[in-house]
């Protein structure tokens, strides 16, 4: 099976003064489970639609791109959460390494194929 997953890369910069009133920083994520992205119990398993590669950010914003880290069409993801306005909590595992990425994509590049639990 062919993946999408490429390494992943962070950068340490420097963050200028703050003047006026604290806003959340835009690459904060929500609380997992909380309204703003309530998680699904049991896990979603889902499989990338679409075509081209789908980016993957550390937080559910455009400005949060997670440099290099991406997939592909037919790679296989846990989707924990789902905020109203479109993405998705993901977790990868590469199959041929083992490795894994958690992050945010959006929604719509997304198809549930299942769930991730124990049968009734």
């Amino acid at each position: 099976m062919r993946s999408g997953l490429i390494a992943l890369t962070c950068g340490i910069g420097l963050l200028p003064a703050i003047v006026g009133p604290v806003q959340a920083a835009p690459c904060s994520e929500p609380e997992t489970g909380g309204s703003a992205a309530p998680m699904f119990s049991p896990r979603v398993n889902s499989v990338v639609i679409g075509t081209g590669r789908l980016q993957f950010y550390s937080a559910p914003s455009t400005q949060c791109a997670l440099k290099g880290v991406f997939i592909i069409p037919n790679d296989q993801v846990v989707t924990y959460a789902e905020t109203k306005d479109g993405w998705s909590s993901v977790m990868y595992v590469n199959p041929r390494t083992g490795n894994d990425v958690s992050g945010w994509v959006r929604s719509e590049r997304l198809k549930a194929t299942g769930t991730l639990g124990p049968r009734q």
